[in-house]
Order: structure tokens, then sequence, then C-alpha cells
């Protein structure tokens, strides 16, 4: 097995060569240029494999952030409009997600764990409700949880009926689970119900993979999306012995035709590369990204901290005098480096964008051109959260130094 040693002479360019790969791959590293913005959101999520679902919004929802950072015209409508148009879909990865319509086959597994039980999850619900609300969405069309769990449709009313929004709610989520229901549309973060057999495209290829299959399909979308990996990414939350066995066996394979080399780290841990990636000549950027904590390029933390020395963690899970960054610290992306942390706060009702802090790592780059870069950079992000105006107190004294 053909291993490049992380502890060699060019450590510091293979490593640097190594991060400006995963950055490309992520879709971070140029500004997209597309005549439709929508078709480059779609991509996105393909090429991506998923967009995780997050219901924080200190700022700009975390599916909505993520795209805008690879798609800078992306408008939060466009995930509503690929549902529409049967691009994507709504389910699990190792979160809830937006993935690609394509991809719907390799989610029967967890549908058809949910549905036999086998998940200790979504259980105990009732199936004379679940046939209720089934009936009810297949005669009515399309429905929130707020109108499924009123008082109409045969459901009763008053304490401990049918549609008391406990139980409806969980059998919603148990139907939407197993597959029997799927999204339709988001209004904000409330999401709205159809029969699966009408949100599915007709042509749609819904056979059950195999384990095999699926370990393919976790390997290409690691390989695809990140370009440099390492092995909890491939299994990441994948339990059962057979799926890693399967998993084991697709890495070594790839290894030993040359098209994934192995980077032996000083650690003693390994990064997997693909090999015509690693052959490609890299060159540096400036480009400045304000990322989620949920973006796909940081949320694999020990292969964050591994490739570019970045050891980070959201601290609003934290009590108040624990945290060291602020509640939703954003990681700030500069060039080929993880540069500095930015908490802020979008105040909607008063459409104003509030820097709370600033937090700069110890880490080489033009401070100069990084706050030039970063200004501009604040000013689209507010426009994104819907904000016309900056409270850059916080950064103020830094940024003065050095504004051109």
């Amino acid at each position: 097995m053909a291993m490049i040693f992380m502890g060699c002479k060019n450590n510091m360019q293979l490593n640097e060569h190594l991060r400006r790969i995963a950055i490309a791959s992520q879709g971070l590293q140029s500004e997209v240029k597309a005549h439709d913005d929508l078709l480059a959101t779609k991509k996105a999520i393909k090429h991506l494999g998923y967009v995780q679902i997050d219901t924080l919004s200190v700022v700009e929802r975390a599916h909505h952030h993520v795209l805008w950072s690879r798609v800078p015209s992306y408008q939060p409508d466009y995930l509503n409009q690929l549902v529409k148009q049967q691009s994507i879909f709504e389910y699990w990865f190792h979160a809830a997600a937006y993935l690609p319509m394509d991809d719907y086959r390799f989610a029967l597994i967890k549908m058809n764990s949910i549905r036999n039980g086998e998940s200790p999850y979504h259980q105990n619900t009732n199936p004379k409700l679940e046939r209720e609300v089934l009936s009810r969405i297949k005669s009515e069309g399309p429905m929130r949880l707020r109108t499924l769990d009123n008082k109409g449709g045969g459901g009763g009313s008053g304490s401990g009926s049918w549609w008391s929004y406990g139980p409806v709610k969980r059998t919603v989520e148990h139907l939407f689970m197993r597959g029997d229901l799927m999204v339709t549309q988001r209004y904000g973060m409330e999401k709205e119900y159809d029969l699966a057999e009408r949100c599915l495209p007709s042509e749609l290829n819904t056979r059950v993979p195999t384990t095999s299959e699926f370990a393919e399909y976790l390997f290409n979308t690691t390989k695809r999306a990140h370009g440099v990996f390492n092995w909890k990414q491939l299994v990441h939350l994948r339990k059962g012995p057979a799926l890693r066995e399967q998993m084991r066996q697709i890495l070594l394979d790839h290894v030993q035709t040359g098209d994934i080399k192995v980077i032996k780290q000083e650690t003693g841990g390994d990064l997997y590369v693909a090999s015509q990636l690693l052959e490609q000549t890299t060159s540096p950027n400036k480009l400045l990204k304000i990322l989620s904590p949920f973006d796909n390029l940081v949320i694999h933390r020990e292969r964050l901290k591994e490739l570019f020395n970045f050891d980070y963690k959201i601290e609003c899970y934290v009590t108040a005098n624990k945290r060291q960054y602020g509640y939703f610290c954003l990681p700030i992306l500069y060039g080929d480096k993880l540069v500095a942390r930015l908490d802020c706060k979008a105040h909607r009702a008063e459409k104003r964008l509030e820097v709370i802090s600033l937090h700069l790592e110890n880490v080489v780059f033009n401070e100069r051109a990084f706050f030039n870069a970063l200004l501009a950079e604040l000013e689209n992000f507010a426009h994104f959260n819907g904000c016309v105006t900056l409270s850059l107190d916080a950064i103020g004294e830094h940024a003065l130094k050095w504004q051109a």
C-alpha cells in the first residue's frame, strides 16, 4: 500500500495542497457564476450529496447559509422550487437534510428499518391515527401539521382526541420517517406534507440497495464532495458490522488500484485523497467565506482539526460561562485557511446585523487584505440576512486600522 508521509520536508506544502483540494471539492474555492442560479443550487446539492437542515436562526438558517456560500445569488425559495420540481427531497442523512432526488433509493434502507420496527425512534404510534392522517391527506391534499391538528376531519375535538397535538405530531413524523409522507414545501420551518406516491417522479429508481451498493454510494459521495477524507467520515453514524466491512473492502480496493492515496499523518492517523486531485496543481486564492457551523466543510470536527488545525465546536449548546468564542460563532475561511471566528446576530425587526465578537486564529495571513475582504463580505452577509445596517463596534478598532 503506497503511502505519503506528512512528516516529510515538504510537509507544509503538502498540507496546503490538501486544504486547497478539500476547499475546491466543496465548491468554495471560486465564485459560482451561472445564468441559472436555481440550476446552480440544484447542482450544488447534487455535488455535496446533502445539505443539513437546522432550526437555529441567529443568522439565516444553515441550509440556506451553506448554499449561499456556494451560490452567491442564492434565494431561500429555491429549495421549495426544487422540491416542487422533484429535483430534491427532505429526509435523513446523518441529520435532517435536503438530498438529490436521484439518491432517493438510498434513503429506503432507513425507511424500511423504521417500518420494520428496527429503530428505537419513532415508535409507539397509533395505527388508527396513522390511517386517519393518511386518509385525510389523500382526500384533502397536502397539509401542514396545524391543519391536521385541528378538530375537523373526523378526528373529534377536545382533550384526548385523535387530533391532539402530541399524538398527531408523532404520527406525522413517523409516517415521514418510514416513507409514507414527504415534505412538499416549507413555510419558514413549518412543513407541509403529502403522500410520497404523489411526490416521487414516475421514472425514479426505487429498488432497495444492497449493503455493498449503499457503502459504494457513501464512499463516492464523500470522495466527490470532500476530496480529502478520513475513515470516520466514511462511516459517520452508520452502524452495523456488515456495512463497515463493505466500506473497508471498497476503500482497500480503491487504494490498491491507485485511485486513492493514503496520507500517513504524524499523529498516526490516515487521510485519504483522490489520486487525480493530488496530482493536479492548486493555486492560492484570497476569497473570504463566512461559513455556517453546519457547513459541509467543517461538520466533521476531527478531520477539520487534522487538515486545518482548527478546533471547533458550536457553543450554543454549552452554558454561557463556558463559552470562549460566543453563542453561534461562524468559521471564517480566507484563502486556504480558517483564520477567524465571528459571533454575530441578525436583528430582523431592526434589519440590523450585529457583529458581537471576532477572534483571530494564530495563523499567518495578510491582516490588511483580510479586513478589507471581511468588511466587503459582511455587507453581502447582511444583505443575505435581510439586514440593511451593520453594527461593527466589536471589530471596528481592528478593521479601521487596516481599512484601505
